[in-house]
């Protein structure tokens, strides 16, 4: 394709480079090899000794068995997770995003990846202290920004020459290794095996003591390198199987070199050598300078790992628009190499690399690595132990495993260092719900949230039915609102919202008797989700019949055996008496199923006023009852749960009047609302109006209100409604109790 603009040919170019494919690897190059090199680090070379003086033999293989442990459960989980579906690019963050989310994604992908940067920093660190052992005179900085540009060199070149030079940095840590079992110390040892050890410390703290915890906290970062192959999912062959096989084969040949080496350990030295000496190893190897050059190609190929590792894990986010400029940096180069992500990437690393000791917040990142490992724990636990159809692992695990994995993992946080454990998760937890709150929340397409929190919700109800108890105090508003043309919600919209605040919710049902149409079906679901975004919980349905009576009848039967049936039917006054009459057996229907009703009334010409001042009209019961028994005598249990949810929402005014015929009824009227306020717990702000006369007459004396609170009469009336509506030039709603609810619980 001849392309004469420079501009068009530019953007030919990049147009190409996503739909490039990068190199496959398999099994070995991609994930064994990397993992294997990543956890034979550093702390191979200059702390098991120290561990093994310590702790002792078996102490110092129980701190690595509980240890590896850890790495081994979690090697376990990813892999059952690899096995169940073919990964896309960004290793354990794609894991996590597919199962839980891009929120909880990208809360643990983004300090994972700022981990990973830091890691790499750390490891030319590493390299630099021994190469300083050797060459003394160097400076510093120079190595570091010399070995951080050979790194940088190797990576931005391709994945696949890191992987070909990872080889002969396999064969060094090979040669090294058997340069230290063919110690002749080793084999002509006459050490006396020290099984426990006393943990008499370091030369940091002048051997003033330590823990078997504190112990473990120093070796654990040396089995955190798991995430290497990992990190290369979207590059594998067969990541179901690549993954599985690399993994676990790197943590079975780490663990049997580990265990050797403690065997090595106690064989050549006493405890008060191993815990004073951190060259031990190269001390007393056949050849010293086989193992010093394994120690810094361990370093190299370790920062060399991180380094490929980081940037993918920063594409994968850009691609998903977890972080800002997605498109951009998510672009590939054309051998399919992520380029942008790894210069921005180098660019972490140099800052850190910067700050010239990292040592303060070495704990942070191993506590972003743990709960990466305890996240993905929980990913398969969760999804095993609810039976979702679509996690189907090839690799199966008992859910014993994963539970010991995440258990663990929390554990260790607080035993390497409770206060950067509480930190992390203080960054996660912050990054999660700045995500949450973005207006343009990415999804991904796979998420298994919806079956995991159904899963959930079935489980909730089965225990609720089970229980079958009405429990008055657990009571909240699940409204049924019926709606046959959207705009009628337009003016119901902000009452709605304020009686179900903030833990009702509102079925809304659209009904028509012509075919369905589509905007009206957009205008419902709109307003659903204008409800879902001031936070109540609104679902939306569509039925088309050849009555709004019909529709509403059957969605009442229906709704009985569901679990969040609604509890309140949302009923508009007719306009008409004919309209009214045919209300009656939604009326009668709702009785039957002991579903309130909630009867809305809008004034013509008031509208909702102010949204300010309410009015509650009781009658006053008398009689030898309990207090219970007269507010359902009296319908009054949902009146006055519903008129507090709308006193508490509009901030206004709260009135409670009751209308006597005669004098001698005032004090009988006062103590029965003086008890009404008492036990349904009524704010004291609210004010009590005791009006003598008849009823019609009262009503113009009363305060004039934004809306009134008005029980339905048993056997109610069309004038009784518009009546009421016309005396109390206001709008009204009127109650009927379903007998489920109370006021006074």
């Amino acid at each position: 394709m001849n392309i004469k603009n420079p501009l068009a040919k530019l953007k030919a170019i990049f147009s190409q480079s996503n739909s490039v494919k990068p190199k496959s690897y398999n099994t070995f190059e991609g994930v064994f090899k990397p993992t294997l090199l990543t956890i034979l680090g550093a702390i191979m070379y200059l702390r098991v000794g120290w561990v093994v003086g310590n702790a002792g033999l078996l102490g110092g293989m129980l701190v690595i068995f509980a240890a590896l442990s850890i790495t081994l459960a979690t090697g376990l989980s990813l892999s059952s997770i690899a096995s169940n579906t073919r990964l896309e690019a960004g290793g354990p963050y794609a894991m996590i995003a597919k199962a839980l989310g891009l929120e909880v994604g990208g809360a643990i992908g983004i300090p994972l990846f700022l981990s990973q940067a830091c890691a790499v920093a750390m490891y030319i660190f590493g390299f630099r202290e021994g190469w300083l052992s050797i060459f003394p005179q160097h400076s510093t900085l120079l190595v570091d920004l010399m070995v951080f540009l050979i790194v940088l060199t190797i990576a931005y070149i391709s994945a696949g020459l890191a992987f070909r030079i990872q080889y002969l940095v396999m064969a060094l840590i090979t040669i090294s290794l058997i340069s230290i079992f063919a110690s002749t110390t080793f084999w002509e040892s006459q050490q006396t095996l020290v099984l426990l050890g006393n943990f008499p410390g370091s030369p940091e703290n002048q051997f003033t003591g330590t823990t078997f915890w504190e112990v473990f906290a120093v070796f654990f970062p040396a089995v955190t390198g798991i995430m290497a192959g990992v990190n290369m999912s979207g590059e594998l062959k067969n990541s179901r199987k690549n993954i599985p096989r690399g993994t676990l084969s790197a943590i079975g040949v780490s663990s049997i070199v580990y265990i050797s080496l403690c065997w090595w350990a106690v064989r050549v030295a006493s405890p008060e050598e191993l815990v004073n000496n951190y060259t031990i190893m190269i001390d007393r190897a056949l050849w010293h300078p086989a193992v010093l050059a394994g120690l810094l190609a361990a370093t190299f190929s370790a920062a060399l790992s991180s380094l490929v590792g980081a940037p993918r894990i920063l594409v994968a986010l850009a691609r998903d628009d977890v972080i800002p400029q997605g498109k951009l940096i998510s672009k590939l180069s054309t051998n399919g190499e992520p380029r942008r992500g790894l210069l921005i990437s180098s660019l972490f690393v140099l800052g850190a690399l910067m700050v010239r000791d990292l040592n303060a917040i070495a704990p942070l990142i191993t506590m972003f690595f743990l709960i990466t490992y305890a996240t993905l724990n929980l990913v398969v636990l969760l999804e095993s132990q609810l039976g979702l159809m679509n996690f189907r692992p090839t690799f199966k695990i008992p859910s014993i495993i994963p539970f010991y994995g995440f258990s663990s993992c929390l554990l260790a946080m607080l035993v390497i260092d409770p206060r950067f454990s509480f930190i992390a998760t203080i960054i996660v937890l912050a990054i999660y719900f700045q995500l949450v709150k973005r207006p343009d929340n990415p999804k991904i397409a796979g998420d298994v949230r919806s079956g995991i929190f159904e899963a959930i919700a079935q489980w909730a109800a089965k225990k609720v039915i089970e229980i079958d108890v009405n429990n008055y105090r657990a009571w909240r508003p699940t409204l049924l609102v019926p709606v046959e043309h959207w705009s009628q919600l337009l003016g119901e919209f902000r009452l709605l919202l304020d009686v179900c605040l903030p833990e009702g919710s509102i079925q809304l049902l659209g009904l028509t008797g012509e075919e369905l149409d589509s905007n009206f079906s957009y205008q419902i679901k709109k307003l659903a989700a204008a409800f879902r975004r001031r936070g109540i919980f609104t679902t939306f349905s569509l039925l088309k019949f050849q009555t709004p009576l019909e529709g509403i009848l059957v969605i009442l039967q229906s709704s009985q055996s569901t679990f969040f049936r609604p509890n309140i039917l949302f009923l508009r006054v007719p306009e008409q008496a004919t309209d009214w009459e045919q209300m009656q057996p939604i009326l009668a229907e709702a009785k039957r199923l002991e579903v309130g009703v909630m009867l809305f009334g809008l004034h013509p010409l008031a509208g909702m006023g102010r949204m300010e001042i309410i009015n509650v009209w009781l009658t006053p019961q008398t009689g030898e009852l309990s207090f219970f028994e007269k507010l359902q005598q009296g319908n009054l249990n949902l009146t006055m749960l519903m008129a507090l949810r709308l006193y508490r929402s509009w901030q206004g005014s709260l009135h409670l009047i009751t209308v006597v015929s005669s004098t001698e009824e005032v004090k009988p009227a006062q103590q029965y609302i003086e008890e009404l306020r008492d036990l349904c717990r009524i704010p004291n702000q609210a004010k009590t109006f005791v009006l003598v006369g008849k009823f019609e007459d009262c009503i113009t004396q009363a305060p004039q209100s934004d809306m009134n609170f008005i029980g339905l009469p048993q056997k109610p009336n069309f004038d009784f409604v518009y009546h009421m509506l016309d005396l109390t030039g206001s709008s009204c709603l009127f109650f009927r109790d379903s007998s489920n609810e109370s006021a006074i619980a």
